[in-house]
């Protein structure tokens, strides 16, 4: 079968498409047959090998590529009993060792990293829900805010972001949404209580709408201490790259989210889609042979959605 991997870290014209062995499940396993799985930020540093020089990854002769998958489930293992064949599910890869990863024709996960896909949504669209979806919800729960707090979203206009406006809206959190002046309309359509244009300077124009500046903010633009400067004293700051996290100055705290395959939560996930809470964006569809052009154009930037790599 046909599965996306690199042999050598660099540019994304590394990336190859290589016929691999078809993955077989084990117990409480299940290997779904792959309808999408978008390009992430992980993949990028993945291939060109950050993750690696990093400590991150380990080193071997062919990297598989890809977190996200949405498919249908085509073959159980030993002691499944939460899904069947045929089944229409999304999922999580975040063991990056193996091969092959979710860029792939085929896949192998454990039944406790995937959920029921939505049924409002096509396959493609779902494959957009589980590392993005899931690093908001759970960057959301660290930030420990609650009705009536502010929290700022750097970000607000990308995938992560724009999953932590509307989670936040249902919890009743007030939320400060940064964004490029175009994006404003979108970002309050996805529940942004207030705007603020991005700018080399982010600390003044906030506090000028929180007087005293927010209780957290989640930065997923990564912008560091420039989004920090904007946070309360004793505030809480949480980061999602933990080389770009700025120090716990003024009494705050910072924290790193780390995000991780949760079966259970991205079936809640799932519902809140169904339900009109989450909205899912797919900025574009391309097969894996196009997948050195998916990530050239994540790096131009701008992108509104994850582009989904479809085999």
């Amino acid at each position: 079968m046909r599965a996306l991997v690199v042999r050598a870290f660099g540019d994304p014209d590394v990336l190859e498409v290589a016929d691999v062995p078809v993955p077989a499940p084990g117990p409480g396993q299940i290997r779904v047959k792959v309808a999408g799985s978008s390009v992430n930020p992980i993949d990028l540093s993945t291939r060109s090998g950050a993750l690696a020089h990093g400590g991150l990854l380990v080193r071997a002769p062919v990297t598989a590529i890809g977190w996200d998958v949405a498919g249908t489930v085509d073959a159980v293992g030993a002691g499944v009993t939460r899904f069947a064949a045929g089944d229409a599910v999304v999922g999580l890869r975040d063991i990056l060792s193996s091969v092959p990863g979710a860029q792939a024709e085929q896949v192998v996960l454990d039944q406790s990293a995937v959920a029921r896909a939505p049924q409002s949504a096509s396959l493609v669209e779902a494959a957009t829900l589980p590392l993005n979806g899931l690093t908001a919800d759970g960057a959301l729960a660290l930030s420990g805010v609650g009705p009536g707090d502010t929290l700022l979203v750097t970000g607000a206009a990308g995938a992560v972001g724009g999953y932590v406006l509307q989670l936040a809206a249902l919890r009743g959190v007030r939320t400060i949404a940064v964004a490029s002046a175009a994006d404003e309309a979108l970002v309050r359509e996805l529940g942004a209580s207030d705007f603020v244009a991005r700018a080399d300077t982010l600390a003044q124009p906030v506090r000028d709408v929180v007087p005293g500046g927010v209780d957290a903010v989640i930065d997923t633009a990564v912008l560091g201490i420039a989004a920090h400067e904007a946070l309360r004293g004793g505030g809480t700051f949480v980061a999602l790259v933990r080389p770009f996290a700025p120090p716990p100055i003024r009494g705050t705290r910072v924290l790193v989210h780390e995000s991780f395959a949760d079966g259970a939560r991205l079936a809640e996930l799932s519902a809140l889609v169904d339900a009109g809470h989450l909205t899912l964006r797919v900025a574009g569809t391309l097969p894996l042979s196009e997948a050195a052009q998916a990530h050239e154009r994540f790096v131009q930037g701008g992108l509104r959605g994850r582009l989904v790599l479809v085999p």
